[in-house]
């Protein structure tokens, strides 16, 4: 495994695809992701698994529990602990979202690329 050396912030802004893994190691994992406008995540929880997000362009609301939201911009940090429901959703209607997160440990398989939120619940779901 070698380590990984980038421009986040560049390869961030300019990434379309719903969910691109940009690095997995055996104890973390490194993910770039566009929300469309008014798409969301979908609500989820990660047992044994904390995320990190940050965001690079646009505005995201964060929905935690049963309804703690919070609204966050280019710039801002979000820590998920494990166990925590969440999701994240584009609160633009007509600008993307991009951001990155960090999954410790991984969460996806190494190379995953899902140009959409379809091909991402086609995938969960095999």
């Amino acid at each position: 495994m070698k380590p990984y050396v980038a421009s986040l912030e560049k390869i961030s802004l300019k990434n379309d695809n719903f969910r691109e893994v940009l690095f997995t190691g055996d104890h973390a994992q490194l993910v770039t992701m566009c929300l469309q406008p008014g798409e969301e995540i979908g609500r989820e929880i990660h047992t044994g698994i904390d995320q990190f997000f940050r965001i690079e362009e646009g505005e995201a609301k964060f929905v935690f529990g049963s309804g703690e939201t919070h609204v966050v911009h280019a710039g801002d940090a979000v820590v998920v602990p494990s166990g925590t429901f969440h999701n994240v959703l584009n609160a633009s209607k007509v600008n993307p979202l991009r951001l990155y997160t960090l999954y410790s440990p991984p969460q996806h398989p190494a190379g995953t690329v899902q140009r959409t939120k379809e091909e991402a619940m086609v995938a969960e779901h095999d």
